[in-house]
């Protein structure tokens, strides 16, 4: 399939001839570019380095059928094309075109030694042959096999399927709404409550997850220059929206407790339902509009990374200082050390070991290296099988005497992925040390401490984004990032301290393993993995549990 040298290509070939045409549009480069790539790709990556453009684009032909084999669109059979006004021309041209491919592309020599195969899809963004009926000269004339024409195609039923999803007067689109616009192009419609999880499924992907990748991959490639770096193993994050907000800036004022941040101006029957956050005295909030409704107000805020929208009550706002602006505080944990538990030369920390404080030392241990989206999800289900915390000789993630460790999973899974989350942090004590500029060396119960889930959410609010982690504003953001490799996570905090508190893995899905998703496509419950009083690889386990009225608040975390 299509890599950064193949999309670097394509742009370099055809930017100039595309993006003209998409003026006035929200259409983007990268979006045409990724869906040529799910399309045709697989045969313009390897054809481009053995013939010039123009023949490439006459063998961008695919998708076959023969006198067996049915589909719901025209043609079904070969024998339905025969029969229609110029079929016989249009089944040898579409038979032609199989086995004159099929001559550098070795997975279709198998279907051109067939007589009766004819190929079905046509040009670099396959027009399919169900249109042959009202526009056979497309066809017949091989219009297909001209950029421009297959392109004026494309964009014409990509601007069709946006009237549809009535999004026709947008300038813009996110990631996640140009998949969706691909769905629609491919399969003509898009279903909201299955998400990107529609179109033809190759047993791991389906289609709309698939050009999702290809999209995010198309935004790292300069055709001018070279592809955006990342780290080995590590995900690129998008940028953070920028506010959209245009209202009275305000300020957070609470005696104690937090600010609820909420999805709708009201107080539910479950006062906890609609909870999106909580916001701490002083944070600065930009109201969306200036019309209070039920007594709350609109409004947008930036916190520890993620861009939050929602409604908070009023009267606990006041006006901000002048001068204020809506801008990221910088991180407090810039230069300070990792902290990890010190162990003996030699030494192993085993998974069938009862907990302690260590990390996982053991033998070809799985890890995170991949260099795009389908490695590193491949690699963290490798993770998660390696540790298999349902597996009861695994004794360190064994719940008993009252006792959970889902503390220990999160970490032994970060830490096998390359992302610092602390098994042990720096004492109060030490940070101070650290403060007056003395370096710290650990010892246990001194100078670094366990973090417990509790203490893990507060280390993630006070030091997280200085590790690179950063909050994600809902679920569906919270999802989509983890199935491109990211590392997700759900960390809620007991309002009693002495209680434990809980947090859950994020992880990628896969084929029938998926997140429960609402009618409108709004993920409710992420695909998880956890350790607790129930230890599960897979699963989306209560909705809304990090809701529940014993957590005092709660907050969702990615790292590249």
């Amino acid at each position: 399939m299509p890599d950064a040298a193949a999309i670097a290509w394509f742009k370099q070939e055809f930017r100039p001839r595309i993006e003209p045409v998409l003026r006035g549009t929200p259409l983007t480069l990268d979006l045409l570019t990724a869906i040529a790539c799910q399309e045709t790709g697989y045969l313009w990556n390897r054809l481009r380095k053995q013939m010039p453009v123009a023949r490439v684009l006459e063998l961008c032909v695919g998708d076959t059928l023969d006198a067996s084999a049915g589909r719901r669109a025209f043609p079904q059979t070969k024998a339905e094309l025969l029969s229609k006004p110029n079929g016989q021309a249009m089944f040898d041209l579409a038979r032609q075109a199989l086995v004159e491919m099929a001559e550098h592309i070795p997975d279709y020599r198998k279907a051109a030694a067939n007589p009766s195969k004819f190929c079905h899809g046509f040009g670099i963004f396959q027009y399919d042959l169900q249109f042959f009926l009202q526009e056979p000269d497309y066809f017949l004339q091989r219009r297909y096999a001209d950029f421009d024409a297959a392109l004026d195609k494309a964009v014409g039923e990509l601007r069709a399927k946006l009237r549809r999803l009535g999004w026709a007067d947008r300038s813009s689109l996110s990631d996640f709404e140009m998949a969706a616009l691909g769905i629609a192009y491919n399969r003509g419609s898009f279903t909201p409550s299955k998400g990107l999880r529609q179109g033809y499924f190759d047993g791991t992907r389906y289609y709309g997850e698939a050009l999702f990748d290809f999209i995010r991959l198309c935004h790292r490639v300069d055709p001018d220059g070279p592809s955006a770096p990342t780290a080995p193993g590590q995900a690129p994050l998008p940028p953070v929206a920028e506010p959209s907000a245009a209202g009275k800036l305000f300020e957070v004022q609470v005696s104690s407790g937090m600010l609820n941040l909420r999805a709708s101006p009201e107080i539910p029957a479950r006062p906890a339902s609609n909870l999106r956050g909580s916001l701490p005295d002083g944070q600065l909030v930009q109201a969306v509009g200036g019309r209070q409704e039920n007594g709350f107000l609109e409004i947008q805020t930036r916190l520890s990374g993620a861009l939050l929208q929602g409604f908070v009550a009023a009267r606990y706002l006041k006006p901000a200082p002048a001068g204020s602006v809506l801008a990221p505080p910088a991180s407090a944990a810039q230069g300070l050390p990792e902290a990890h538990m010190p162990r003996k030369s030699g030494s192993l920390t085993r998974r069938s070991e009862a907990a302690n404080a260590h990390s996982l030392n053991e033998k070809n241990q799985p890890g995170r290296q991949g260099s795009d989206a389908a490695q590193r999800r491949a690699e963290l289900a490798a993770i998660i099988a390696w540790l298999a915390v349902d597996n009861p000789a695994h004794l360190r993630y064994q719940p008993g005497n009252g006792r959970t460790y889902c503390n220990l999973y999160a970490h032994d899974y970060c830490h096998l992925a390359g992302a610092y989350l602390p098994r042990v942090w720096w004492s109060a004590g030490a940070l101070l040390r650290m403060g007056r500029g003395e370096t710290v060396a650990a010892h246990y119960g001194q100078t670094i401490e366990e973090q417990r889930a509790n203490d893990l959410f507060r280390w993630l609010r006070d030091f997280g984004e200085g590790f690179a982690w950063r909050r994600a504003a809902d679920l569906n953001e919270l999802q989509l990032e983890a199935n491109q490799g990211a590392i997700g996570l759900i960390v809620a905090r007991r309002k009693v301290d002495g209680k434990s508190g809980h947090i859950v893995v994020v992880v990628p899905e896969s084929g029938e393993l998926h997140a429960r998703r609402d009618s409108a496509g709004r993920i409710t419950a992420p695909l998880q993995s956890q350790a607790g009083a129930s230890n599960f690889r897979y699963g989306t386990g209560r909705s809304d549990w990090w809701r529940d009225e014993q957590f005092a608040e709660f907050a969702f975390w990615l790292h590249p």
